[in-house]
């Protein structure tokens, strides 16, 4: 008997298999999404998925962890938005906090030094091959590009704050579909690239045309509920909290402040780190500003959103209080927690509101809009990374370059993220052995 493709259980798999393999950061994680849903399986049409993009670009938070959590949702409900969400987040938790440990308890390695000297350009080459995958596909005429230039330069060269620069896009949008409206709607009917082991086109199960499924329909009793259950999953902890070790005790307080970060981060994790450093560093102690840029390394390096580095810095505080790995193991648990559950919020509360939104104009020109400047958003981001990874003591370093080089030619073969990842883990381990004299 075949199994259902389709089935909650197939998709559980899928979002495991997903949250393992996606470094790169958000666009990275974007395009990983895109080539799985939409080219290789088919459970998405090409519109669609730049529509439920478009409305997790406005949100604060991690926008691929939203994306598929809203993906999970749109095919599965509820239990799919957690499955699909939680999965997604579930290894980089794993990871990050074994790391944290082994930071906490041993420090600087020389072996990890290496590895992540490797691996820095090689996410570099995931972020800027998911640009030019996103680009060649949303871009499709000048105004377009424009708009996507202009995004980039706006955040690497004119540091226009992000929820600004979203604003304006969105007005440009607006103004532009009334004026030019052919310029600003989404791609027509978008035909997928042929995969190996991919549906053929056509066939996707969310198509341009298929009607919403009935648990994605808004409903007012539906919102009700939902928000009620979110109060209560951010309530309920947070007075566990303050009854254990008070007001404000240091669990207490992390999770207070890390609800402040959900709801302020919009722009990605590098646009909220500093804010995160100088509550974390400054005002609460909870780790030293080397600390900080410690793990800020480990969160670049690991799967799932980079904002993750959040469990790194509760794991610390925990740690440095107490010295013991149980204070930083919850610790860490209780800033994910609070972190990353206003996301799920949002989804789960505004996904029928877009759903209903597909064919009007009105708002599908702006996001239209805000989909070419994603692609400035990301660019910029390379630029961002270019730096550490390239020139990590101030100099070019060629052997640096040539992972870049390798890992684009790897991924432009066809080549998978993990993959890469592996490739520039063997090379970063072998840089160690030849320096190390081993």
């Amino acid at each position: 008997m075949l199994k259902d493709p389709y089935s909650l259980a197939a998709a559980a798999r899928f979002w495991l298999r997903l949250g393992l393999v996606s470094f790169g950061g958000p666009a990275g994680q974007i395009g990983l999404l895109h080539a799985e849903l939409v080219e290789r399986r088919r459970w998405l049409s090409e519109r669609r998925f730049l529509h439920a993009l478009n409305y997790c670009m406005l949100l604060p938070g991690p926008e691929a962890t939203q994306l598929a959590t809203y993906l999970g949702w749109l095919m599965h409900g509820l239990g799919g938005a957690l499955i699909a969400g939680g999965l997604f987040l579930l290894p980089s938790v794993v990871v990050l906090l074994s790391l944290s440990a082994i930071y906490a308890l041993w420090g600087q390695l020389p072996v990890l030094a290496a590895v992540f000297w490797a691996l820095k350009p090689a996410v570099l080459g995931i972020v800027l091959q998911a640009a030019w995958r996103l680009g060649r596909r949303t871009l499709h005429n000048p105004a377009l590009v424009l708009i996507a230039a202009a995004a980039c330069l706006a955040l690497a060269v004119g540091r226009v704050p992000y929820p600004a620069l979203i604003v304006a896009t969105a007005v440009v949008g607006w103004i532009g579909g009334r004026l030019q409206p052919t310029l600003f709607q989404a791609p027509s009917r978008a035909v997928a690239k042929a995969v190996p082991g991919a549906t053929p086109p056509g066939a996707a199960l969310h198509g341009d045309d298929t009607p919403t499924p009935s648990h994605a329909r808004f409903h007012w009793r539906r919102l009700a509920l939902t928000l009620l259950g979110g109060g209560m999953a951010l309530g309920l902890p947070l007075a566990l909290l303050s009854l254990a070790g008070g007001w404000d005790g240091q669990l207490a307080t992390m999770a207070r402040f890390f609800t402040k970060v959900a709801l302020l981060s919009f722009g990605g994790a590098y646009a909220v780190l500093p804010y995160v450093a100088q509550g974390a560093v400054e005002t609460f102690g909870w780790l030293g500003a080397d600390q900080m840029v410690d793990g800020l390394a480990l969160g670049e390096t690991t799967p799932g959103p980079l904002i993750m580095v959040v469990a790194f810095v509760g794991f610390m505080g925990g740690w440095n209080g107490s010295g013991t790995l149980s204070a930083g193991v919850v610790a860490a648990l209780v800033v994910v927690w609070f972190t990353f559950l206003p996301s799920f919020l949002f989804i789960l509360a505004g996904g029928p509101l877009v759903e209903a939104s597909r064919e009007d104009l009105r708002i599908g020109a702006p996001l239209t809009a805000i989909t070419a400047a994603v692609v400035g958003v990301i660019l910029s981001l390379a630029l961002y990374l270019a730096g550490p990874a390239l020139a990590p003591t101030g100099g070019l370093d060629g052997g640096a370059v040539l992972v870049l080089l390798a890992a684009v030619a790897l991924l432009g073969r066809g080549l998978g993220a993990l993959p890469v990842i592996g490739a520039a883990t063997a090379v970063g381990l072998g840089r160690w052995w030849l320096t190390a004299g081993v």
